[in-house]
């Protein structure tokens, strides 16, 4: 079966139905490039045609660039790529210029490749259905859009008004198409979309592209115009400060469009290609798309859940602690329409953790983005309380009480009795194994980690921690719940830290290490931006606080020495020890640690640091595998050891969970694509000069060995 359906009506007006066989929705793969191939020739030999309509025999449009497909590409193949694109542009080039009307009938969402062939129609009518999506998301997997999307966005909206479109990935629903222009009108039927866009073709029997008209100037100038050319002279710094140089997409982005800006339109889709290509073929796409396309769709499709066990939903979740973490954990699950329990030792305390979402409600109510109703209904659902009886009858129950064993064992033992039967109950401990924890609760098999990331209401991902009791059915529950609520869970085995506290520590602890060597605070802030870590260690050590950081490791010295272990000191633990009890700096929170907090002016270096500056010279690219190698190490450690189950795991929450550098596709994939041989002789080298933290696991000296990709 064809993936483009060709029927021509009484009216001469060709209807080509999208249906990608074997799909579920419409790629632009193989099949469509053939497709389109014969329906072109079909057309060709056709003079008597009055107008074209696109439309989907499937649930969407069109969903965009098939990413098996381009994930393969390889430098080796970049001629053919480029040719290969280049000869699909020209036949819907062909399409495009004809001179007869053509309509993209959107049945729905319309995304990268779906998007740009619509925009090669002359008329966009759209379905008015609220879920619907459009855009060129491209750039979120390290490429641009490669079909002619940046080329007739220019040209459509200006180069202004189309950057944050196309830099960004921005996609946008039916109503804001419409604002922009991109869609021209909306229907409520699929009947209608059908009979508009045929009564759209017999009102226009002659049409063309707006910018295929002579004498067509692109909306707020061309870059030569005063206006745009002051605009294009910072916007390159502008880009450069956001991306570190990490990500070759956006700036190819904006090459193509300022330069296709100045040729006719034919030289700018050749321009595109170019730069397509190059990504394509590139590894930084590869990394990006093998992460965020197929890893997160492998953990949204069960990965890691326990097989051949029922869906299950949470119905009445309890929540004990109203602090930051509960409160955010109360919100989450509210705002998914599940009924929420805020438990804390006072109705004071609790009804201050309510206050969270209720200020979170109200600041999307007063931006148009939630009605008052739905914001009552969500505020409705959260129950603040100090009386324990509330619990009866939840079916999870998430303790997020202060980091202190015997504490989290008094209000488990507290809580779980209100349990129903086949309940969970479930710790949002950052750090201390589940399977000590688990020891309180009367039934270990229910009992499960669920370590959420601050602030609540931002982080996508969670942790999901199995003790050794842990039972397949309560990971199922968990896992569940957390897809339930929209985030994205990851699973591990118990050990301490787990695996992101365990991995996020070592990053932290190298840039404290730096400080200590001498190094200027400056240079290791901008040394892991640069790495492309989200914030420098030294800035999110104070938003941890410095504080909390002794007490866990004091904590964690504690109970290694219990069970006849040793943590040693580093120079990291001598850093904060003389930034608390020496100069009485303890973090952002206390308004004073590595930063200077101003009650006016952004936040500074504080001057102090220069207590540990010496003459010594890292070169920033060292300093950058530092950061990078002693995490991506040990998150490789942590699959040797068990900890982590899957290599897509690993990378997910390494990403989402620690801010490892996207660019790299995640903490083991880091590896994949730096070369596991040179990863190698790399870690020898850092560990001869820095120590045993960059010893290579052996499980890299054995893929090494037998070439194979740490899979």
């Amino acid at each position: 079966m064809s993936a483009i359906q060709f029927e021509k009506n009484a009216d001469d007006i060709v209807i080509l139905t999208l249906d990608s066989p074997n799909q579920s929705a419409n790629i632009m793969n193989a099949d469509f490039r053939a497709a389109l191939e014969d329906t072109v020739a079909k057309l060709q030999a056709d003079a008597e045609i009055s107008g074209i309509i696109f439309r989907s025999a499937k649930k969407t449009f069109f969903a965009g660039g098939d990413l098996d497909e381009l994930i393969e590409a390889e430098p080796d193949h970049a001629t053919t790529f480029f040719h290969m694109v280049e000869e699909m542009k020209a036949k819907l080039r062909y399409i495009e210029t004809r001179g007869i009307p053509v309509v993209a009938a959107l049945n729905g969402t319309a995304l990268g490749g779906g998007w740009e062939l619509a925009l090669c129609c002359h008329h966009r009518i759209a379905l008015n259905d609220p879920k619907a999506k459009f855009g060129l998301p491209e750039v979120t997997l390290g490429l641009l859009p490669g079909g002619g999307g940046i080329v007739r966005t220019i040209r459509l909206l200006g180069l202004q008004n189309a950057f944050p479109l196309l830099m960004e990935g921005k996609q946008f629903g039916v109503e804001k198409a419409k604002s922009l222009g991109l869609i021209h009108d909306i229907v409520e039927t699929e009947q209608k979309l059908l009979d508009k866009a045929i009564a759209w073709v017999k009102a226009n029997p002659i049409s063309q592209q707006p910018f295929d008209v002579k004498g067509y100037k692109i909306p707020g100038g061309s870059p030569s115009t005063p206006a745009v050319a002051q605009m294009l002279a910072i916007a390159p710094a502008i880009l450069r400060d956001k991306t570190k140089g990490c990500y070759p997409a956006p700036e190819a982005i904006m090459a193509v469009a300022v330069e296709g800006a100045q040729v006719d339109v034919d030289t700018a889709l050749t321009i595109e290609s170019r730069y397509f290509t190059y990504l394509a073929t590139g590894q930084i796409s590869k990394n990006m798309i093998g992460t965020f396309w197929h890893g997160l769709n492998a953990i949204k499709s069960g990965a890691s859940r326990p097989q051949d066990i029922a869906k299950w939903k949470a119905t009445k979740v309890g929540i004990l602690g109203a602090g930051m973490m509960g409160a955010g954990i109360a919100y989450a699950t509210a705002s998914k329409g599940i009924q929420v329990i805020l438990k804390d030792v006072s109705t004071e305390a609790a009804e201050k953790g309510k206050a969270y979402s209720q200020n979170l409600l109200d600041k999307k109510v007063s931006q148009g983005r939630l009605t008052a109703e739905k914001r009552d209904q969500v505020l409705s659902l959260i129950t603040a309380t100090a009386d324990a009886a509330e619990l009866q009858g939840c079916d999870l129950i998430i303790e997020a009480v202060f980091e202190n064993p015997e504490l989290k064992a008094k209000v488990t033992q507290e809580a779980e009795s209100y349990l129903v039967t086949g309940g969970v109950m479930a710790s949002n401990t950052s750090t201390l194994p589940i399977t000590g924890l688990a020891k309180a609760s009367k039934d270990e098999s229910h009992f499960i980690g669920l370590h959420f990331f601050s602030p609540v209401d931002k982080m996508q991902l969670v942790e999901i921690i199995k003790g050794q009791n842990t039972s397949a059915e309560t990971l199922a529950k968990a896992y569940d719940y957390v897809q339930q609520i929209g985030k994205t869970p990851i699973v591990v085995n118990d050990s301490r830290g787990f695996f992101t506290s365990r991995v996020f520590g070592t990053f932290v602890q190298e840039g404290l290490r730096l400080l200590a060597e001498g190094v200027h605070p400056a240079k290791i802030e901008m040394a892991a931006l640069k790495a492309g870590m989200p914030i420098g260690p030294l800035a999110i050590q104070d938003e941890v606080s410095l504080t909390l950081s002794e007490h866990v490791a004091n904590e964690t010295r504690k109970a290694l020495q219990a069970e006849g272990k040793d943590l040693p000191r580093s120079a990291a633990d001598d850093v904060i020890e003389t930034m608390i009890h020496q100069f009485n700096r303890k973090g952002k929170a206390a308004g004073a640690g590595f930063y200077e907090y101003p009650e006016s002016g952004k936040k500074h270096l504080w001057e102090g640091l220069s207590h540990w500056k010496k003459d010594v010279e890292i070169s920033e690219q060292e300093m950058i595998d530092r950061f990078l190698f002693v995490q991506a190490l040990d998150t490789l450690r942590c699959y040797e050891e068990g900890v982590l189950e899957s290599v897509v795991d690993a990378n997910v929450g390494s990403i989402f969970g620690i801010g490892f550098a996207p660019w790299t596709g995640g903490a083991i994939q880091y590896l994949n694509q730096y070369g596991l041989e040179k990863a190698l002789i790399r870690a020898n080298t850092l560990e001869a000069k820095y120590g045993e933290r960059f010893k290579a696991p052996q499980l890299l000296k054995d893929k090494v060995h037998t070439g194979e990709k740490i899979s």
